[in-house]
């Protein structure tokens, strides 16, 4: 019984450590980038390109040209504000080049700077792009200039959308017309490209969209530091009908190149908290690739079926473009699995009933510490009666202290003699040594889960409780929370059978300090669960171990 209590404890410190580690991965603060002036790409059959294989003839062969050292051609900026965004458009290639998160501030206590979504500097690329595909490059690609009527446009006080529209046409008598289409409220933007054909012959042609992004640096890490935002993965996402949620890390894109096709899919770029995804029509099967640019860019992109346009006539290409934090119950509304963006790892199936939880919680008190309270008080209940047999064994344990002692001394050194009496004890007083440990085992998933949902959920981002906890994602400004924790579980031990090892239980004397320790650089709201745990679990612990010594 001691020995299986001391590795739990052990490998209960092991898995604190390693979610340490993590924490640090996740808010260590970045490296200065190098920077880099690579020009944008996309599948080949656009302008410029010299390879063979054409999507607008087989999508399915999708292929890239070397890029270029010359950077992203600036032409007009087109500024659109909204009540959630911030953003400019190009007018050379019509891409999205900057998109701020007006709601979103990069520290609490200053609203300015805001997050930055997309970014057109070298150091920092991530930008959006989109086109339509044909024979003779007859339509126009993220390299073509476009030409517009205003270079600011804002939501107008008491409107629910609004339109930005950008025209390009050719001297063959082709036009389109790429209008985004913003709306109050949402982070979802509607583009669609309509095509005018009055070239006097048919023409086939389809939409292509891509997220184009420069890796980040890896960063070294750092001992104690939570500064930064971003999560520790950032990287391409691919979702299909048919195979779900990947992930398409930089280091895929560097090593083959994606083209699968797939329908009601959809490509993204994650990062902690935020996300853009660009949705094609649902319906449709499209292709989907990746691409290596080389100096750390990358594309992951979709290719749409190719539709005929007689002449004369004209075509409506549509696509959708989310881009802004990851607000699960938005998220699911966009497109199937668009919610799997919130990372909960592989425990994600008991992850989201607990978030679903919070939410609840959080309706009532219109604060997310309290919600956290709450959620954990509701976990203590439904593992209340493991909880229990795992106490009264502890208890049980704890009035077989003195007999232990005498058996130690009694045998000495003779370990093998020692354990064989032990366990007769054991089985004479009818107490399961293992009775203590395994609802602890139980319970480790929950414990990891919560942990992923608190560390994950943007809603809980920079947001308040009490007092001196005024950001629940970020560690405790004054350590209040883990000395209260170390001296819980302190507490704790006192009621629990001490070891009969010396050295095993000096190692249980010091374990609070170094839980505390490590749950100083953790995020506070994390804390708060443990704390509150604990001093639940003091609570049923002491009331178990009273009721069963006044019946002894």
């Amino acid at each position: 019984m001691d020995n299986l209590r001391f590795v739990l404890f052990v490998f209960f410190l092991f898995l604190s450590y390693e979610i340490w580690q993590q924490w640090q991965l996740d808010y260590g603060p970045k490296p200065e980038a190098t920077a880099s002036a690579q020009s944008p790409d996309l599948p080949s059959g656009s302008p410029g390109t010299t390879a063979s294989a054409k999507p607008a003839q087989s999508p399915e062969k999708l292929d890239a040209p070397a890029s270029s050292a010359e950077g992203l051609v600036q032409g007009k900026r087109i500024r659109v504000v909204t009540d959630l965004l911030d953003l400019e458009i190009d007018s050379s290639g019509g891409d999205i080049r900057v998109l701020d998160l007006t709601k979103y501030p990069q520290n609490k206590d200053q609203p300015e700077p805001v997050v930055r979504l997309l970014n057109d500097q070298p150091t920092e690329l991530f930008i959006t792009q989109s086109g339509l595909l044909s024979d003779a490059d007859q339509t126009p690609t993220h390299h073509s200039q476009w030409q517009v009527e205003s270079t600011e446009y804002r939501l107008a006080p008491g409107a629910d959308s609004l339109s930005v529209p950008l025209t390009w046409r050719n001297d063959k008598g082709i036009s389109v017309t790429k209008t985004y289409v913003f709306r109050r409220g949402s982070y979802l933007i509607d583009m669609e490209q309509k095509v005018a054909n009055q070239s006097g012959a048919t023409l086939k042609t389809g939409p292509y969209v891509q997220l184009q992004r420069k890796q980040p640096d890896k960063k070294p890490g750092s001992a104690f530091s939570t500064s930064s935002a971003d999560r520790a993965y950032v990287g391409g996402v691919l979702y299909t009908e048919a195979d779900k949620y990947e992930k398409i890390s930089f280091d895929d894109m560097q090593e083959q190149k994606l083209d699968r096709k797939g329908q009601n899919g959809w490509v993204a770029m994650i990062q902690h908290y935020f996300v853009a995804a660009w949705i094609p029509k649902a319906g449709e099967v499209d292709t989907f690739y990746t691409k290596d640019l080389g100096d750390q860019l990358f594309l992951i992109g979709a290719v749409s079926p190719q539709q005929e346009v007689p002449a004369g006539a004209e075509q409506v290409f549509h696509s959708r473009l989310f881009a802004g934090p990851k607000l699960q119950r938005a998220l699911e509304s966009v497109a199937p699995g668009l919610e799997l963006t919130v990372d909960f790892g592989n425990l994600t199936f008991i992850a989201k009933p607990i978030f679903w939880l919070l939410e609840k919680y959080h309706a009532i008190f219109a604060n997310w510490g309290w919600a956290i309270i709450f959620v954990t008080i509701t976990i203590k209940l439904l593992f209340y009666k493991l909880s229990e047999s795992s106490y009264r064994s502890m208890a049980n344990m704890r009035k077989l202290q003195p007999k232990l002692k005498e058996l130690k001394e009694r045998y000495g050194e003779d370990k093998q003699q020692f354990n064989i009496a032990m366990m007769e004890l054991y089985r004479k007083e009818k107490v399961n040594p293992l009775g203590g440990c395994l609802p602890v085992l139980v319970q480790i998933p929950v414990f990891i889960s919560l942990y992923w949902v608190l560390v994950e959920a943007v809603e809980l981002r920079q947001a308040p409780f009490a007092l001196w906890l005024q950001d629940l994602s970020a560690k405790d400004p004054y350590f209040v929370l883990p000395v209260i924790y170390s001296a819980s579980m302190f507490f704790q031990q006192k009621l629990n059978p001490q070891p009969q090892d010396p050295i095993q239980a000096k190692v249980m004397l010091y374990m609070p300090l170094m839980f505390g320790f490590f749950f100083a650089f953790f995020p506070s709201g994390l804390v708060l669960y443990w704390v509150v745990n604990n001093l639940l679990s003091i609570l049923q612990q002491w009331f178990i171990t009273r009721q069963i010594e006044k019946r002894a």
